[in-house]
């Protein structure tokens, strides 16, 4: 019989999310306000960086710009302390007894190593923005995911970003919003149930 599908995001989801804290840990030291540094980022660099279009080393060059007093290691030490592991880590093992689990996200390999590597065992697929050289909620991203499935599975989406699971759904799967309470974790196990009691 074919396992349920189960794909998560990490942002949110198995990890905390890198904003707000990041940009404040960076403005803090920065030459211009949070307000500011944000903006630019998200108008000059985000997509590039998410897409692979531009490497981490380039990143910390942009940044150095707005934090010339700050070394490249208290930088890069900034997203050790924003990408916490969430209590949804710790059930992987549990929900790899009922479903194959997949992770879709939007990030840099390096900076999730430590949340994927100990859940590397569990995991059918891994797929990450900057190397697909695409972003959720880019619809060809899902097709990626798509095709490392098995084909007329159950799918069932985990993501804490709503315009990303509307388009899981428009790509057939189920979806669960990840909230910041956690909640959503007691509803995983019963919802891949559900599809395996209907087979």
């Amino acid at each position: 019989m074919i396992k349920p599908q189960l794909v998560l995001d990490i942002g949110g989801v198995l990890a905390t999310n890198l904003s707000p804290l990041f940009w404040q840990l960076l403005a803090a030291e920065a030459i211009v306000s949070e307000e500011q540094l944000y903006s630019e980022y998200k108008q000059q660099i985000s997509e590039r960086l998410w897409t692979g279009q531009i490497t981490e080393k380039q990143f910390w060059s942009w940044i150095a710009e707005y934090t010339p007093n700050l070394t490249s290691a208290q930088t890069r030490s900034f997203i050790d302390r924003c990408l916490l592991p969430l209590p949804a880590l710790a059930e992987i093992g549990n929900w790899n007894a009922v479903a194959d689990i997949h992770v879709l996200s939007n990030h840099l390999p390096a900076w999730v190593e430590p949340i994927i590597t100990p859940i590397k065992p569990y995991l059918k697929s891994i797929t990450i923005s900057s190397e697909a050289a695409l972003q959720k909620p880019h619809p060809a991203i899902f097709d990626k995911v798509n095709e490392q499935l098995p084909p007329d599975s159950f799918v069932l989406f985990v993501d804490d970003h709503p315009k990303n699971t509307k388009q899981a759904a428009l790509h057939g799967w189920h979806t669960l919003h990840a909230d910041e309470d956690g909640r959503w974790i007691s509803q995983v196990i019963p919802l891949l149930k559900q599809y395996s009691n209907k087979k």
